[in-house]
């Protein structure tokens, strides 16, 4: 404490967890929000990207944890799931249902607008913040921009009546998203602007709430919490529909939100035509689950989706007295689930160099600015990774001809080799997990001897017929329920995998 007063712009997830890591540094934290915040889990205006899924990687979880102690645990008394992906998703791959297994990850499924307001209920338990509702960020205040002794030293906004405020703040915190002014308002003040790097993937994707049917009436079949349908491979006739990833996504309240995505394809806007494209995703099953259920709302629809990363680090004199998190600084294809775990990371970042340096120098926000960027390489190449494969991408990152084709090629195929080595090599599956949940980068997969070998090995084994954990169940039929973890061979019972030897009731 003692470092005066710290003004975060926004009181979104990257906000909050920003305003609960200054709140140990400083004697006051003001959180500027333009809506008027809901008392419990309800949508607002400001967070539109709140009506579809958001998954909470394990690295955010840990990274929320430490910046909310008892978070996680205030998330599940509140509705949220504690859950296995592996054991209680039915998750549908190229080739059909991949087999119910133990891993090694767990998550918390739940909706974003419960994973704000746990969040705001625990900014609110911290005496030093204060939230100023109903507040538009109009500017900021600054002096010698652009030189090694200019500073950000507040922000201007207007109030619900329609004052104007100029407010002083030793350290300012851009959480404004992806529609942010600061870098504009910097421009102006003299500093240079940051270098973009821009990939648009023309990812767009359709949501709708359902409540689930009582428990007593879901069939018997139904033993899963997730459902998860990823595009086909199939380079013949198909529907669009096939091209979807798909999601049947569970959270509290006994609901779930069926959510449609794809790369460069018209998605549908109405409830009539929301139902009858989940009825021709490839697996049948998605259909069905969505009829059986009860709409609770329109049809949610979102086009802004490229990743977008303002490189401040890249800036010879970047602004002293500011620091931006979240969507304002990197923000990512939504299909990836990096946002908020991203965000969290940086406040933790944040917050560990508050306490190991005493004056908020231009050394501070230059090193701070390193370490984000480390941080958020991370994230960053596994976005590229995928959405660089079309040639209808657009940004300063497209790759060149010849790197999209490789992608293209490749980038399934090796995705469905680490998958099927995962079901019989515990290093792949772990290692595997460790890179999607931003634990471990791509790179350091990429030059890991002992992943490929496991890869290799199975290859190899799946040629000579023996591998022992089968998989692409027919996705006609429902996924098998049988828990396969420690399967030995022997056939059990409720499996029928399409085209092959291995069938059950």
């Amino acid at each position: 404490m003692g470092r005066g007063t710290a003004v975060v712009l926004g009181g979104s997830v990257a906000g909050l967890c920003a305003a609960g890591v200054l709140a140990r540094h400083f004697d006051e934290v003001i959180v500027l929000e333009r809506d008027e915040l809901p008392p419990d889990a309800e949508h607002r205006r400001g967070v539109p990207q709140s009506k579809h899924p958001h998954f909470l990687l394990n690295s955010g979880r840990r990274a929320i944890g430490a910046i909310f102690p008892g978070f996680e645990e205030a998330l599940i008394a509140a509705g949220g799931m504690h859950l296995m992906p592996s054991m209680d998703a039915a998750y549908c791959e190229n080739d059909g249902w991949a087999p119910r297994k133990t891993g090694s990850m767990t998550m918390v499924y739940s909706s974003r607008v419960l994973i704000e307001r746990v969040l705001r209920d625990k900014v609110r338990e911290l005496p030093a913040i204060e939230f100023r509702e109903g507040a538009t960020v109009t500017g900021l205040r600054s002096t010698g921009g652009g030189t090694a002794r200019g500073r950000v030293e507040g922000v201007e906004y207007r109030t619900a009546g329609g004052d104007d405020v100029h407010l002083a703040a030793d350290l300012v915190v851009d959480a404004l998203g992806r529609g942010s002014s600061v870098a504009d308002w910097l421009s102006a003040a003299g500093w240079s602007a940051p270098p973009e790097r821009t990939l648009d993937a023309k990812v767009t994707y359709t949501s709708r709430w359902y409540d689930l049917p009582p428990a007593d009436r879901r069939p018997e079949t139904w033993w899963w919490k997730h459902l998860v349908v990823t595009p086909t491979q199939d380079t013949g006739d198909h529907p669009a529909e096939h091209e979807f990833l798909s999601n049947f996504f569970p959270i509290e309240g006994d609901r779930a939100i069926v959510c449609m995505g794809s790369w460069g394809i018209e998605m549908p806007r109405k409830a009539e035509a929301f139902e009858a494209a989940a009825d021709r995703v490839r697996a049948t099953l998605f259909g069905r689950a969505t009829r059986a259920c009860t709409p609770t709302s329109e049809v949610h629809l979102t086009r802004s989706t490229g990743n977008k990363w303002r490189r401040f680090d890249l800036l010879d004199v970047p602004p002293a007295g500011l620091v931006c998190v979240g969507d304002s600084i990197c923000a990512f294809n939504p299909f990836y689930a990096q946002g908020m775990s991203s965000a969290a990371r940086s406040a933790l970042i944040l917050g560990e160099m508050l306490r190991a340096r005493d004056a908020l120098d231009l050394a501070f926000f230059r090193a701070f600015l390193a370490r984000q960027k480390e941080s958020l390489d991370v994230p960053w190449m596994l976005a590229m990774a995928r959405d660089q494969a079309y040639d209808f991408a657009t940004g300063t990152e497209v790759a060149p001809r010849w790197r999209r084709r490789l992608a293209a090629r490749f980038s399934w195929p090796v995705f469905n080799a680490i998958n099927a080595a995962s079901r019989e090599d515990g290093y792949v599956e772990r290692t595997f997990a460790e890179v999607f949940n931003l634990d471990r980068s791509l790179r350091d997969m990429a030059r890991d001897p002992r992943f490929w070998f496991g890869i290799a090995r199975y290859k190899l084994r799946q040629w000579l017929g023996r591998t022992v954990v089968p998989g692409g169940f027919d996705d006609r039929q429902d996924p098998p329920g049988t828990d396969f973890t420690g399967y030995t061979g022997a056939a059990p019972s409720g499996a029928a995998r399409r085209g092959d030897d291995l069938v059950g009731a």
